[in-house]
């Protein structure tokens, strides 16, 4: 059996959400094959292919086992839809696995055939196959089932963050790969139930299959022993200190959907109400209405004291979550929310919101707020900054709670989809 697994976003330098969901499920899937599990009894006679963008991706950081291998893929433009469908035309698998919510235009063999004379054509003329190779291949197929990973529908609850033509091509392309796709994994209850009711997606088609949090992570946390890396900013004299300085935090993408206007305005309230001394962290890349946030931050009264990282490390980022007085994800849409298991995870008390799929995966284990209310926001970070056993509650809690995920148990349950097909 051949199975592919589209690596395309996997071993890219700074990974955010679908990358490190990626990366996580791939080498856990690795790690399947090392164990007792039906996966790894299964898969002694299967092949693996991991397909990667030579452009974006880097060699995997880690062991592959020798039935495993790596085949990168070049394009100038369009990788899914025109060299991942290419070589899925002329190189077809037994099952391809897509774990960031594209399937490509060449899925299952029974629909390749009306798009197999364009991407012949457009192979020659962007030289992507030998000529030899595309007439050898000709009459070849698909794959025979695809699985893919929807971690979300954010550009339907949250628009205003999406351009038009954003919106236009998810839509498309999520609602294409839920029709295409044999099996379909969401990523929580929150996303299946958003899939089969604005997609009218077939319940008993979706697999609810949760993400992980790194065990290393948890580890640590539990033994409350300190990061080996603690000159977090050394090099920058203004933010060298923020170690030693109390802070809220926020880690993820700086775009509109993460509500981080809101929760520069909860600082806001918070500096002004109780005068308190500490920062705020805003960690990751801006996205989307990037003019916007800086503006507001330019604006802001306090804005001395909100401090800008930019992309961080896995190791710099669970450190800065480590030593926040509270971690604060009040977004207004999110898939899965794994953030919140990432602070929850080393100890970290978390304010979120009460929408979406953050109550399915905090539960009672986080302080749940309404997110267009920067009050709420402001009091429920202010209730654990000053309550020193509400505090303690929640982290242990939280502790708990990040229990119920593992990126080994998200593996293995995948793996059995993949065999059971």
């Amino acid at each position: 059996m051949l199975i592919g697994i589209d690596a395309s976003r996997a071993f890219q330098k700074e990974r955010t959400g679908i990358e490190e969901y990626s990366y996580q499920v791939i080498k856990h899937l690795r790690d399947r094959l090392r164990d007792e599990s039906s996966f790894a009894k299964a898969s002694k006679e299967k092949q693996i292919i991991l397909y990667c963008n030579p452009a974006v991706n880097d060699c995997p950081d880690f062991e592959l086992p020798k039935n495993w291998k790596v085949k990168f893929l070049r394009a100038p433009i369009f990788w899914t839809q025109a060299r991942l469908s290419l070589e899925m035309l002329f190189h077809p698998v037994d099952v391809l696995f897509v774990p960031a919510h594209t399937v490509p235009l060449i899925h299952p063999a029974r629909n390749a055939s009306r798009f197999q004379k364009i991407l012949i054509w457009l192979s020659a003329q962007l030289c992507l196959l030998s000529k030899e190779a595309i007439k050898t291949h000709s009459d070849a197929g698909g794959p025979k089932n695809t699985i893919v990973t929807i971690h979300g529908l954010e550009y339907e609850f949250c628009p205003k963050a999406y351009s038009f033509w954003q919106r236009f091509y998810m839509r498309f392309v999520i609602k294409n790969s839920c029709r295409w796709a044999k099996r379909i994994i969401a990523v929580s209850e929150s996303t299946k139930k958003d899939l089969v009711k604005l997609y009218r997606v077939p319940e008993e088609k979706i697999e609810v299959i949760y993400e992980g949090i790194s065990s290393k992570a948890r580890l640590l946390a539990f033994q409350g022993s300190t990061f080996p890396f603690p000159d977090y900013l050394s090099g920058n004299s203004s933010r060298s200190k923020l170690l030693n300085d109390k802070y809220l935090l926020f880690i993820g993408r700086l775009e509109e959907r993460k509500n981080i206007c809101g929760i520069i305005e909860a600082f806001e309230i918070l500096k002004d109400k109780y005068n308190l001394p500490h920062k705020l962290v805003l960690a990751g890349k801006f996205g989307y209405g990037k003019e916007k946030i800086k503006n507001k931050i330019e604006e802001s009264r306090y804005k001395e004291d909100i401090l800008l990282t930019g992309h961080i490390s896995d190791e710099k980022k669970f450190e800065l979550m480590r030593k926040a007085e509270v971690f604060l994800f009040p977004t207004f849409y999110e898939g899965f929310g794994l953030p919140i298991l990432e602070a929850q995870s080393v100890g970290t008390p978390v304010v979120t919101s009460n929408i979406s799929s953050m109550p399915e995966i905090s539960g009672s284990s986080a302080v749940l707020v309404d997110p267009k209310d920067p009050g709420a926001i402001a009091e429920a970070a202010y209730k654990i900054i000053s309550d020193e056993s509400y505090r303690n509650d929640i982290i242990k809690k939280g502790l708990v709670n990040v229990k119920r995920f593992s990126w080994e148990k998200c593996a293995e349950e995948i793996a059995e989809v993949i065999c059971n097909l």
